[in-house]
C-alpha cells in the first residue's frame, strides 16, 4: 500500500512539470536574436573656425581613444601655449561650465545646433557659465604651471557628444588643419639644365 502511495504522490506531482521538462532542451536549443548592431556615430561637423590657441599650434599628444569607457586613453588633445595666451571658444556656442576641478581652471562650450561641447584646460576663465561666446571669442587665458604636459605648457582640448568623446581636431575643417587638397604643379626645367640625348 505504501508502494502504491509513493507511485500515486509521484505521479501527482511529476504530471505539471512533465511538459516543462520535456520543453526545456527545445529552449536551450533555440538561441536568442542577436543583439542589434550599435548605430554609426554621427559624423562631427567641421563647424570651427579658428584654433584654441595660436594660429596653428604644436600639437604635444594627440587624441587616443580608450578600448573601454573607464580604460587608458587620451581624451582630448594637447596644444603648446605659453601661459597667459588668449583661449578661444573654436565655434559658436553658450558656455556651460567656467570654474575649477581638481584645482585646474575648466571652460565648457555647448557649440550652437551640434549637440557637442568643447573643454579647455587649464584656463583661468574670462566668461561665466550661460554667455554667448563667437567663434575667436577669448573664453579665458592659458594658467601657468600645470603638469599636464610635463615642463611644457599647454592646453588640453576636449570634445563630447553627450558622454562619449571624439576628436576635437574633427571640428577643425582642412584649410585650418593645414589639410588642404593636394594641387598638382607643372614641372619646369630648370636653366641650364638641359638633357642631352643618349
Amino acid at each position: 500500500m505504501r508502494r502504491v502511495m509513493r507511485c500515486v504522490t509521484l505521479w501527482v506531482f511529476l504530471t505539471p512539470v512533465l511538459p516543462v521538462i520535456a520543453l526545456m532542451p527545445l529552449a536551450w536549443a533555440v538561441a536568442p536574436p542577436p543583439a542589434p548592431a550599435p548605430a554609426p556615430a554621427a559624423p562631427v561637423p567641421a563647424v570651427g573656425r579658428t584654433w584654441p590657441v595660436g594660429s596653428r599650434p604644436p600639437v604635444l599628444r594627440g587624441w587616443e581613444p580608450p578600448a573601454t569607457p573607464y580604460g587608458p586613453g587620451h581624451r582630448g588633445v594637447d596644444l603648446a601655449a605659453p601661459a597667459g595666451s588668449p583661449v578661444r571658444a573654436v565655434a559658436p556656442g553658450r558656455v556651460t561650465f567656467a570654474g575649477r576641478v581638481a584645482g585646474r581652471g575648466v571652460v565648457s562650450v555647448a557649440l550652437a545646433g551640434t549637440g557637442l561641447r568643447t573643454t579647455y584646460e587649464p584656463v583661468r576663465p574670462s566668461v561665466r557659465k550661460g554667455d554667448r561666446v563667437a567663434a575667436g571669442g577669448v573664453v579665458g587665458v592659458v594658467e601657468p604651471g600645470g603638469a599636464h604636459c610635463g615642463p611644457e605648457t599647454c592646453v588640453h582640448w576636449g570634445l563630447l557628444r553627450g558622454e562619449t568623446y571624439l576628436d576635437p581636431l574633427s571640428l577643425l575643417p582642412p584649410w585650418l588643419l593645414g589639410r588642404g587638397p593636394s594641387r598638382l604643379l607643372p614641372v619646369v626645367p630648370r636653366q641650364g639644365s638641359a638633357r642631352h640625348a643618349p
